[in-house]
């Protein structure tokens, strides 16, 4: 039924099982995955008015941390026999990464948690599943 399936990401403990039950439902359907995480991208704010870029090494612990988790999740989906494309995206607005990255890869099915991060984080963030429920023009599996 589906071809294609995105599995989107932001670390958390919630999302990592809506990554394994993606990759299981992939597997089950002989369908390829896409696994796309969005990271805000990191400023500092010096004054009103004033934001700076943090000092590049804050930018590279982000990229190492995510490219840990993608080798996780090409080690599982290689055991489950699920081709596995990842796609790493700076963006302040997740759910717009992952629409965007779905379009891209033309996948016809989206996977996520039904929220990641929690506390201020998710007040201040919003939240990016009913987002991406809002907008999206494909079917949207949210795992709890």
């Amino acid at each position: 039924m589906f071809n294609n399936i995105l599995i989107a990401t932001d670390g958390s403990e919630l999302a990592e099982k809506a990554v394994q039950q993606g990759l299981s439902l992939a597997k089950d359907m002989h369908a390829t995955a896409t696994v796309v995480r969005a990271t805000p991208i990191p400023r500092v704010f010096v004054a009103e008015g004033v934001v700076m870029p943090p000092p590049p090494e804050v930018h590279d612990q982000i990229v190492q941390e995510v490219n840990a988790q993608f080798a996780r999740i090409k080690s599982a989906a290689s055991v489950a026999g699920v081709t596995c494309d990842t796609v790493h995206v700076d963006d302040d607005l997740p759910w717009h990464a992952i629409l965007d990255t779905a379009d891209k890869k033309k996948c016809d099915l989206i996977v996520m948690a039904s929220h990641g991060r929690s506390g201020f984080s998710a007040a201040f963030l919003g939240s990016e599943t009913q987002s991406v429920l809002a907008k999206s023009s494909i079917p949207v599996l949210v795992c709890r």
